[in-house]
């Protein structure tokens, strides 16, 4: 494998809406970001992931953009952000954009002229069919419920969005659409960023010619799923854009892909792949149901080991995962994957080292350095994603009451992340002097950074040794090179498999709250972590407490 510059990093995902404030609005800014550069660097950070900062009217939260050479208002300046490309330059750290190509805003230039001309050049930068009276172009459901197809402003016709309605789908297949990506693209990268995270990118391949599917729901629509399964052909974009973009620049690129076919994992991260890295998911749609979010199943933990494993076993030396335990569109790891109750530093401690040690790039997200969990929600009206929003009312369809529906979606709303960083114990959690724009979790005056900072027994504590154990000289080449090769895998409640390289390291983790024994298969050289204070072993047989995780050196 030829070594890249990325491959020992460890990345952070920063929201700048709910990340820090500096100007009292309620709403995270750049010059916020600026202000905790330090606090990162500390941490041991090397790449930060910017969710979109871009103008847009906010209805997919800036996912739905509007100019992508601007910065939002809300945010700050094109000033603003070089001045944070520059300061972390100044900290050997490097600035991660979100690429979102599949879609725009409807506010932006190009769909504003469409609706204008809708036959002229920037119609074709859009999927548009004509109106037909009671009668949709295809049955497909969109990501946020309801149909994918809306009318057209001022024409007989109808525009694709498979997210909201807000997010017209852009037309990969016209070249003078591709054109304007890759200048965009390019721009930036000369402006100094290291590469994107790039967003929903398996949706820009449809399949052709378009038809209708199965219905699956009483609303007589189908998941946009079946169709994504039928697209066939999407390389050719995903190769064109590396070549006229990314590799020129040496940038560092990780796909949100869902959907991918095993037999294209070389082609999306080989040595030669399209991305240099992508999401593994396999944790996160574990339980998922056909239904909505309230006939969700929740994972165990030995469903959470296997979706892990297969996740390793599917990539093996291929390329670069990058794992996560939480995003922006996800819940808090910590509520999801420990089972309720045992929610506590030595679980969240544990729940850390399983995920860290595994071969591939650590993403952290803003705040799961402190264990941060969901929100406790009182009221629908306390919700602000469109994506909970919609759930909820399918949860009522479906004949649940308002407080069960409640309860269903707030286990998987997007705003359990959303919720403003929690950096001290005075209001609103240090995250701004005026009206934060969404609730902060009440538990912010126990779990914040300036009381785990200096705190050795904290989460973030434990979080910066393990990001130092991966830039140790001693053991880098095998946390980032070796193999990974699970071991007691049948072990009811444990976790553990060893990372070969130069060095042999055992990764244990004990799942659960009650005490387990394993046998080791050699004698150990070395403690490298423990998240317990004690370490008890008799005759190589390793008693563990309860969430307890080990790391070892062994012979």
């Amino acid at each position: 494998m030829i070594k890249k510059w990325w491959h020992d990093k460890t990345a952070y995902q920063i929201y700048p809406k709910s990340f820090y404030d500096s100007n009292g609005d309620g709403i995270g800014d750049i010059p916020g970001i600026i202000s905790k550069l330090d606090y990162l660097h500390d941490l041991g950070i090397d790449i930060i992931w910017l969710s979109p900062c871009y103008c847009s009217p906010l209805a997919d939260e800036g996912y739905d953009i509007s100019d992508y050479y601007k910065i939002d208002p809300r945010f700050g300046t094109m000033e603003d952000m070089e001045q944070l490309i520059a300061e972390a330059k100044k900290r050997d750290m490097y600035i991660l954009m979100d690429l979102v190509v599949n879609h725009c805003s409807d506010e932006h230039e190009w769909f504003q002229k469409a609706c204008q001309d809708p036959d002229g050049k920037y119609g074709n930068f859009f999927y548009l069919k004509d109106k037909k009276e009671n009668e949709l172009p295809t049955n497909w459901r969109s990501y946020f419920g309801g149909p994918v197809w809306e009318d057209l402003p001022g024409t007989d016709k109808q525009y694709l969005h498979v997210f909201h309605k807000k997010q017209p789908d852009l037309n990969w297949e016209n070249p003078k659409l591709r054109e304007e990506v890759y200048k965009n693209i390019n721009w930036w990268l000369e402006k100094g960023i290291r590469g994107f995270r790039i967003d929903a990118i398996i949706n820009i391949k449809k399949a052709l010619p378009f038809h209708n599917y199965e219905p699956d729901r009483e609303d007589g629509l189908t998941s946009i799923e079946n169709m994504l399964r039928e697209a066939h052909g999407i390389g050719e974009f995903l190769g064109e854009m590396k070549n006229r973009t990314f590799q020129h620049y040496d940038a560092f690129t990780v796909g949100e892909v869902f959907n991918e076919k095993p037999e294209e994992i070389a082609d999306f991260i080989g040595e030669n792949g399209y991305f240099c890295s992508m999401f593994d998911f396999n944790e996160t749609i574990f339980g998922g149901s056909e239904k909505g979010w309230y006939d969700a199943r929740q994972i165990t933990p030995d469903e959470y080991k296997q979706c892990c494993f297969e996740a390793q076993a599917k990539v093996g030396t291929i390329g670069f995962l990058s794992n996560i335990i939480e995003n922006h569109d996800e819940p808090r790891g910590v509520s999801r994957y420990i089972p309720e109750g045992d929610c506590c530093t030595q679980s969240k401690k544990m729940l850390a080292a399983l995920n860290f040690m595994l071969r591939g790039i650590p993403f952290i997200y803003q705040g799961q350095e402190l264990g941060m969990e969901n929100v406790p929600f009182t009221s629908i009206d306390e919700v602000d994603d469109i994506s909970t929003l919609d759930e909820y009312k399918t949860a009522l369809n479906a004949g649940l009451s308002p407080e069960q529906a409640l309860t269903a979606v707030s286990k998987y709303s997007r705003d359990n992340a959303r919720t403003p960083m929690q950096w001290t114990n005075q209001p609103n959690a240090g995250f701004t002097t005026g009206t934060p724009w969404l609730k902060v979790n009440p538990n912010y005056t126990s779990i914040n950074a300036a009381a785990q900072q200096n705190d050795p027994d904290s989460v973030r504590s434990f979080y910066k040794q393990l990001i130092a154990l991966r830039k140790n000289v001693e053991y880098k080449e095998t946390i980032v090179y070796g193999i990974l090769e699970p071991v007691w895998e049948d072990r009811h409640n444990l976790m553990a498999y060893y990372r070969k390289g130069e060095k042999n390291i055992l990764v244990i983790g004990n799942f659960q709250k009650e005490e387990q024994t394993v046998e080791l298969p050699s004698a150990f050289k070395k403690v490298l972590l423990n998240n317990d204070s004690t370490f008890k072993i008799e005759e190589n047989q390793l008693f563990l407490n309860g969430y307890q995780a080990v790391i070892l050196e062994m012979q």
